[in-house]
């Protein structure tokens, strides 16, 4: 039992350095190469501080790692199939949005039958 519990607090850590949307946005721009910190910060949107506040979070989780060129920094996914596996989970999205509305049809006949 205690390889579950290693394996399922890691990949708690693992999801939990993905649970931003700033941080897939990164994911997503670096899925075709890697990118400086000024062109991810002008692709997002976000103070230059904000991209190197998720980029360390990511460095940390091994989700991407740094180039140097003198002063810049170039960062890159250090496994490209993370992007790929991030639009495959799109399709869970799709399925929970046609859930939500079952959900919401049940919930407005649920509430109609107590009323």
């Amino acid at each position: 039992m205690p390889h579950r519990d290693l394996v399922s607090r890691e990949l708690a850590d693992f999801l939990g350095a993905l649970s931003h949307p700033h941080r897939i946005r990164i994911i997503e721009e670096l899925r075709n190469g890697e990118h400086d910190v000024n062109s991810l910060q002008q692709a997002l949107g976000i103070s230059h501080s904000g991209v190197s506040q998720h980029l360390m979070i990511m460095r940390a989780n091994r989700l991407v790692s740094e180039r140097r060129v003198g002063r810049h920094v170039f960062y890159q996914l250090r496994q490209a199939e993370i992007a790929s596996w991030l639009l495959d989970a799109t399709r869970f999205l799709e399925k929970e949005t046609v859930d939500a509305n079952e959900l919401r049809k049940a919930i407005g006949k649920t509430r109609k039958e107590w009323a």
